[in-house]
């Protein structure tokens, strides 16, 4: 209750002591609103949407402020997903791969611009002019076909004769084979596997105790198994993919909490010099500095790596001004997980979030998905939408097809892939125009 002595201030500030009141209040119910009650609102839509089943954390200062799981980390033994839960998180691993460079070079063991034929002599004359901090920041110019991988023992690096694409250095082009020799280079230099020098130099050091390489035959406690969104339900995504084929570009697996360590140590100066940190989060070229993405978003400098694989997404942000942390794990394969970090972010930092682009399928009788049967010409390609259960098959004419579910009597979306799709009728009611949305564009199409 106000005392009387209140009334005694003069006229002309009490506006002011009343507008510093009400700003106190507002504060305290905008704290009130704050993480983890404002970030768990945020997720929740794409868990009801039963479009993401994984974990998530996010950290301010070192200091976990949310951390929560979601769904099954295992669904044929109901065993549920938590935050020291083992993710595959694919290509996140060329930020690990790109600090055991970096750390190679610190110790003088390596130049980031010495040649890769220095090392790889049996690559071929076209790679004469590729360093390895082209590899570092996809700019060699090497195609995806380059050379080929095979896991075994030994390892084997089999290069095939091809031009580049362009010459190093001049343009950017994501490619995994880049960092696959860039895990090459570790081992030739180091004399141990990938591995051994990452659990070695990286995850023990930080005390990353559930951080690891992939593999079918070693026994990994507490890993997810990774599902993919089928036709008819959630299914197995095992389809006996060789998860050592990422290698050093794409197979390591970990978890929030330990991803948080990573975070924390990487930035905080724990395993780096000032110098090897500035350049792996320098950008080059296309945003892309080494193993990470570095840009502003919404003002905020980002510094950021995606990964996608079989059965598992993941995404993982960190805004070295404010030292927030946003990770997501997924082990259902989806089309959220870059936008739920871009989302959590924008709470962590007291910002309204964007809404969020989820889809719930509905149920259309076969009846009514036989009116869209038929097929559609695009300026390009054309593409057969053919009713099939619950949803319609898209039959591309390179070969390819692709489920899409109804979400609306006109609105369709694919559940792992962020295709959508839209019918329109003509002046006689029947559907006769098809627009697609991917990647932020749009094409329409026409029946035929």
């Amino acid at each position: 209750m106000y005392n009387h002595r209140m009334t005694r201030l003069p006229k002309r500030t009490f506006p002011k002591a009343l507008l510093a009141i009400v700003l106190a209040v507002l504060a305290y119910a905008s704290n009130a609103q704050a993480p983890p009650n404002r970030l768990k609102q945020v997720v929740q839509p794409y868990v009801d949407a039963k479009m993401f089943m994984g974990s998530v954390l996010v950290a301010k200062n070192g200091e976990v402020i949310f951390s929560k799981s979601y769904g099954m980390a295992d669904l044929e033994w109901n065993v549920p997903n938590s935050s020291t839960t083992r993710f595959n998180i694919a290509s996140m691993t060329k930020q690990f791969t790109a600090a055991a460079i970096l750390l190679l070079e610190d110790r003088g063991k390596i130049k980031t611009d010495d040649f890769v034929k220095k090392y790889l002599t049996d690559a071929p004359a076209s790679w004469d002019k590729i360093t390895i901090y082209h590899l570092l920041t996809h700019t060699s110019g090497i195609s995806g076909d380059a050379a080929r991988y095979e896991p075994g023992t030994p390892d084997k690096l089999i290069f095939n004769d091809k031009p580049l694409t362009f010459q190093p250095g001049e343009q950017w082009e994501y490619t995994n084979l880049g960092y696959i020799v860039l895990g090459y280079l570790i081992e030739k230099i180091s004399g141990q596997t990938y591995e051994e020098f990452v659990q070695q130099n990286i995850f023990k050091p930080l005390g990353m105790k559930d951080s690891g390489m992939m593999s079918f035959v070693t026994v990994i406690p507490r890993r997810a198994s990774g599902y993919w969104p089928g036709n008819n339900g959630i299914e197995n995504a095992d389809r006996s993919f060789d998860t050592r084929i990422g290698f050093s570009s794409g197979s390591l697996y970990s978890s929030t909490e330990d991803l948080l360590r990573w975070e924390e140590g990487l930035f905080g100066g724990k395993l780096l010099t000032p110098a090897s940190l500035r350049k792996m989060t320098t950008p080059f070229k296309d945003d892309y500095a080494c193993g990470l993405y570095v840009k502003r978003a919404n003002g905020h400098l980002m510094i950021e790596h995606d990964g996608n694989n079989i059965g598992f997404n993941s995404d993982m942000a960190y805004y070295p001004e404010e030292r927030i942390a946003v990770i997501v794990l997924a082990n259902l394969n989806g089309t959220v997980t870059g936008e739920m970090t871009r989302a959590l972010a924008a709470v962590a930092h007291r910002e309204p979030p964007p809404i969020p682009s989820v889809h719930k399928e509905i149920s259309l009788s076969k009846e009514v998905l036989t009116r869209y049967a038929g097929i559609y010409q695009f300026p390009h390609y054309s593409l057969r939408m053919v009713p099939e259960d619950n949803h319609l098959l898209v039959e591309f004419d390179s070969g390819g097809t692709l489920a899409v579910f109804p979400e609306s009597d006109t609105k369709f979306f694919s559940k792992p892939w962020p295709t959508q799709f839209e019918f329109s009728k003509n002046e006689h009611g029947e559907f006769s125009i098809l627009k697609r949305y991917q990647d932020g564009k749009e094409e329409i199409g026409a029946k035929k």
